[in-house]
């Protein structure tokens, strides 16, 4: 199966609590819980020690906002790009979040996430 034969609709009701959840969880700096949703390859080529010290240093991935909107989408091959506007409680302004999905194991899964 392609994601990118998904709906909008279809493809933001996995993408939005998927996003939710990585605010969350970086928000708590819980790396385990954080990485729960990622693709094989991505698991593998992120460095846990350096998320880890992202977490304790960064105040914006300590005060992600739960106040997000979904500026579009991307398709590309065998993945969705999910554009959203972030958000954080301590920080003014606006930050732009990035979110890769796509099949493993007939599953949707992360296979990149990022915050600009």
């Amino acid at each position: 199966m392609n994601i990118t034969e998904k709906t909008d609709e279809e493809i933001l009701s996995a993408a939005d609590p998927m996003w939710l959840d990585l605010v969350k969880f970086s928000n708590e700096g819980r790396y385990q819980e954080f990485t729960k949703d990622f693709s094989k390859s991505l698991a593998l080529a992120l460095n846990e020690i350096e998320v880890g010290r992202q977490f304790v240093k960064s105040e914006l991935t300590q005060s992600l906002s739960n106040d997000i909107d979904c500026l579009g989408l991307i398709r590309r091959g065998e993945h969705v790009t999910v554009l959203y506007r972030q958000r954080s409680t301590k920080k003014p302004g606006e930050w732009l979040g990035r979110l890769v999905l796509g099949y493993e194991d007939n599953e949707i899964k992360i296979f990149g996430a990022s915050i600009f």
